[in-house]
C-alpha cells in the first residue's frame, strides 16, 4: 500500500498568525483589489511586477472560460499562472482574475478559495473544474472580519458578471447544499481520512469490506458520501504531472500508488428516496468526473449486469427488507432480483444484501433513529452491521451538528420531548423555536420567514388522507378554518412553485435542509393523560405502508411498533430547520405538555 506523510487532517489548513501588511500597518477591510487580464502568456508576462511582488505574496485567483472556472490560491502568483498555462487541462481557459489584499495571509487565502469554490458551484453559471482534495472549515485570527471582506469580493465579482445570483439565493440552492466542494469540519475530515485509509487498505489486501458512518440528523452524512465519490474520482483521474495542486487536506492520496488502485474503479451512490435522489443527480450532472447515471436506486443496483467496486449508500436505513412494495411491478422486481443474485427468492434477503452482492466495497451512511416505515431495514440487520464494522475498525461516528443552529443538544431535546421525557422548558440561544396555538398564525410566520430567508416550509406527519392526489381541487388538511394540501410533487418539492402554500411529508423532506420548518403534529401522535405517555392513534395515521403487516415474513405491527415510526417521523421533521422550527399540535393533551416545555409564540 502507498505510504503517506504523517501530517494530520486537522493541521493542514488551520494554522494562522495575526495578519499584518507588508509595511506593518493597520488592516483595512476594504483594501482588496481584483485585477483582470487575459489568460495568455503575453498577458501573464506583462502582469509580472518588476519588484517580484507577484511572486511572493498570498493571493486567490480564478481562471475562467464561458462555461468553466478554476479557483486557486498561491504564494507565487506568477509561477502558478505559468504552471497553469503550460498545463493541458487549463490551457483552454481564457480570463484570469487575481484577488490581492496586503492584509491576506495563507489561512485567509485558503478560506477565501474554499468560499468562492462553494459559491461558484452553488450558483451554477460555471462548471467548477477544481479537484476535490479537501478543505477543512478551520478558524483563524479575525476570521469574522475577513468574512465581511469576502462578501465584498463576491459582490465585486458578481458585478463583473461572474455570478448570476446573490449569496442567500445560492445558499438555498441544492447545487450549493449538496455540492462536493464543501469545507469539511474537523470531525468530517477525520472520518473522511479514516474511510480512505480503510478503503485503500481493503483494496490493497483484496479484502471485501463494509464501512459504516453513523450520525444524527444534520451531522453531514450525505455530504460525506458525495464528497467521497468526487474525491475518489478525482484521484482516479489525477494528472500526476500537474503539480499545481499539492497543498490540501488529502493531497497525499494523489500519488501514483493510489491512482493505480483506482484504475477503472466503478463507483455508484445509492439514494433510496426519490426526491433526494433527483437532487443529487442534478448536482452530479453539473460536476466534472461525476455523472447523473452514478446516482442509483437499490433496484437499479440489483438489476445491473455490472459489478461495482464501491457503492456508497446514503440513508442506508431506508433500504428495504422484503415487504409489500408500492407497486406490483416492484414486488415482481424484488423477487426477480433475489432469484438472479441468490438462485432462489430468499425472503430473508434485503436490499442491503443486493448492495453487498453487487459490490466489493460498501460505505453505508445511516441513522437507525430515522427509520420511518416497517419496510425499512430492521434493527436485527442494522445492529449486527454496526457491531461488525466496529470490530473491524470500519465504523466512523459523526456527532457535530452542521444543520440546526440549536446544536446537538437540540436534537437530543427533540427526541426526548417526543417521548414525553422533558419536564422543564428549554430555549436554545440563536435558534427560533416556538409553539403556536393557531395554525393560520404559524403559516403566516412561515411566509414571513420565507420572505426574509427563503426555504421556509410547512411539514406534517401523515395524519391526513391524501385526497388531492386524486382530486386536485380537494384539501387534505383542515384545521380551525385553515385548509391545506399535501405536497404537489414528490420530486424536489422544497424548491417547487407553490410549495410555500403546501405541506411536505416525511417522504419529500427526509435528507433536506430548510431554513425554517413549521411542523404540524397531527392526531396520529397523542398524549395519554392518565399515564403521561405518548401513544399512537392508528386510526389517524394514513400512511398505509407505515403500518401494514408483512405476511411474507410473518410480521405484524401493533400500536407500540407504529408509535416508534411516528416518533421517528416527527423527530426528522422537527430537525429540518437550520434557523428555526415552529410547532402546531392537534392533540389537546399533547399540546398542553408541549406548551410547558417550548417557548410560546
Amino acid at each position: 500500500m502507498p505510504t503517506r506523510s504523517c501530517s494530520t487532517s486537522s493541521s493542514r489548513r488551520g494554522a494562522s498568525t495575526r495578519p499584518t501588511s507588508p509595511a506593518g500597518g493597520a488592516r483595512s477591510m476594504t483594501s482588496f483589489r481584483v485585477e483582470h487580464f487575459p489568460f495568455t502568456r503575453p498577458a501573464i508576462k506583462s502582469w509580472a511586477e518588476p519588484d517580484g511582488r507577484h511572486a511572493n505574496w498570498p493571493v486567490v485567483y480564478t481562471l475562467s472560460s464561458n462555461r468553466e472556472i478554476y479557483v486557486g490560491e498561491t504564494l507565487n502568483a506568477i509561477g502558478r499562472l505559468r504552471q497553469h498555462i503550460d498545463s493541458d487541462a487549463k490551457q483552454h481557459l481564457e480570463a484570469a482574475r487575481i484577488v490581492i489584499d496586503e492584509t491576506f495571509n495563507k489561512s485567509v487565502c485558503l478560506d477565501l478559495e474554499s468560499y468562492l469554490i462553494r459559491l461558484f458551484a452553488g450558483d451554477g453559471k460555471y462548471t467548477v473544474v477544481n479537484r476535490n482534495e479537501g478543505i477543512t472549515n478551520a478558524d483563524y485570527f479575525d476570521r469574522v472580519r475577513y468574512r465581511a471582506t469576502f462578501d465584498e469580493i463576491f459582490e465585486q465579482l458578481r458585478a463583473a458578471g461572474m455570478f448570476t445570483r446573490d449569496i442567500p439565493d445560492i445558499e438555498n440552492n441544492d447545487l450549493f447544499k449538496l455540492s462536493p466542494f464543501k469545507a469539511l469540519n474537523p470531525e468530517q475530515a477525520v472520518v473522511m481520512e479514516g474511510i480512505l485509509e480503510g478503503l485503500f487498505d481493503d483494496i490493497d489486501t483484496g479484502r471485501h469490506g463494509t464501512i459504516v458512518v453513523q450520525g444524527d440528523p444534520g451531522t453531514g452524512k450525505t455530504i460525506v458520501g458525495i464528497f467521497l465519490v468526487k474525491l475518489l474520482r478525482d484521484i482516479e483521474h489525477a494528472d500526476l504531472d500537474d503539480r499545481t495542486e499539492n497543498d490540501s487536506l488529502f493531497s497525499d492520496f494523489f500519488t501514483a500508488g493510489y491512482v493505480e488502485m483506482l484504475k477503472d474503479f466503478k463507483i455508484g451512490i445509492v439514494v433510496p428516496q426519490q426526491s433526494l435522489r433527483k437532487s443529487v443527480q442534478k448536482v452530479f450532472a453539473k460536476t466534472p468526473q461525476l455523472e447523473k447515471g452514478m446516482v442509483l436506486t437499490p433496484f437499479q443496483v440489483g438489476e445491473s449486469d455490472e459489478q461495482f467496486d464501491l457503492l456508497v449508500v446514503d440513508e442506508a436505513h431506508r433500504l428495504n427488507q422484503r415487504a409489500n412494495q408500492p407497486s406490483g411491478g416492484l414486488n415482481k422486481k424484488f423477487r426477480e432480483i433475489n432469484e438472479k443474485l441468490f438462485g432462489i427468492d430468499d425472503l430473508t434477503k434485503t436490499q442491503l444484501d443486493w448492495i453487498r452482492a453487487k459490490s466489493r466495497h460498501q460505505v453505508l451512511l445511516l441513522d437507525q433513529a430515522q427509520t420511518v416505515r416497517p419496510a425499512d431495514l430492521p434493527g436485527r440487520v442494522v445492529g449486527p452491521l454496526v457491531t461488525q464494522a466496529k470490530e473491524q475498525g470500519r465504523f466512523y461516528p459523526l456527532a457535530s451538528q452542521m444543520r440546526v443552529a440549536g446544536g446537538a443538544d437540540y436534537i437530543d431535546f427533540i427526541r426526548r420531548m417526543l417521548r414525553a421525557e422533558v419536564s422543564e422548558p428549554r430555549e436554545f440561544a440563536g435558534y427560533d423555536l416556538r409553539i403556536f396555538d393557531d395554525l393560520g398564525e404559524m403559516h403566516a410566520a412561515i411566509r414571513a420567514r420565507d420572505d426574509e430567508h427563503g426555504l421556509a416550509r410547512l411539514a406534517a406527519g401523515f395524519a391526513w388522507e391524501w385526497k388531492s392526489k386524486k382530486d386536485a381541487t380537494a384539501f387534505d388538511i383542515s384545521i380551525g378554518g385553515v385548509e391545506l394540501r399535501w405536497n404537489g410533487t414528490q420530486t424536489d418539492w422544497v424548491n417547487s412553485p407553490g410549495a410555500l402554500e403546501e405541506v411536505g411529508s416525511i417522504h419529500t423532506l427526509q435528507g433536506y435542509d430548510l431554513n425554517y420548518a413549521g411542523v404540524i403534529i397531527g392526531p396520529d401522535l397523542r398524549l395519554d393523560p392518565a399515564t403521561g405517555h405518548v401513544v399512537a392513534d392508528l386510526d389517524s395515521y394514513f400512511d398505509k405502508k407505515g403500518k401494514e403487516a408483512n405476511p411474507k415474513l410473518g410480521l405484524t405491527y401493533d400500536a407500540d411498533d407504529v408509535l416508534q415510526f411516528i416518533v421517528n417521523i416527527y423527530a426528522v421533521l422537527l430537525t429540518r430547520g437550520m434557523k428555526g422550527t415552529y410547532v402546531y399540535v392537534c392533540d389537546p393533551a399533547l399540546k398542553r405538555y408541549l406548551r410547558g416545555v417550548l417557548p410560546i409564540a
